[in-house]
């Protein structure tokens, strides 16, 4: 049981490092036990306190599984967060999408791009797809690489000297 147990604290010292739990002797650590009743098990405290505020608790099953405890407040950030980091994150992608399509003005591409998301019902949008669409539906918002060069046999001082 001795060996048992260094390893489980072993475990919770690896999981709270990657947690970077500063204390970890402040770290609350439940198990559930088996109780007489089928229907009901037992918390019992091995380490750390009931009054302790810092999350995760962390919770070993029967089974030896660790579980992370946390109050619906921290639930509910947690969520708020991975959120927050998606939209980032496909806002990212729509900028690459828009950029590598040189645009002439980003935010006017932008703004026709998100007045098309709004108007599609589609969960999963391609950006690439549409901002070719755009780029076709709307060739004045975007650089055309062919107005770039010069007509074959001019020189860019003959050009500049018209």
């Amino acid at each position: 049981m001795e060996f048992k147990q260094r390893k489980e604290f072993r475990m919770i010292e690896k999981i709270s490092k990657g947690l970077s739990l500063s204390k970890q002797k402040e770290q609350t650590v439940l198990e559930i036990t088996p109780s007489e009743e089928e229907s009901t098990k037992l918390l019992r405290l091995k380490r750390g306190s009931w009054d302790n505020a810092k999350e995760p608790w962390l919770v070993y099953d029967e089974k030896q599984k660790l579980h992370a405890l946390l109050s619906i407040d921290t639930l509910s950030k947690m969520i708020e967060h991975f959120k927050k980091a998606e939209q980032e994150a496909l806002f990212l992608k729509l900028e690459k999408s828009i950029l590598q399509q040189l645009p002439l003005d980003f935010n006017d591409v932008l703004t026709v791009a998100m007045e098309e998301m709004n108007k599609s019902k589609k969960k999963d949008i391609d950006f690439n797809k549409l901002i070719k669409k755009i780029k076709k539906d709307h060739p004045n918002l975007f650089l055309d690489i062919k107005d770039l060069y010069l007509p074959e046999g001019a020189s860019i001082i003959s050009a500049t000297q018209r």
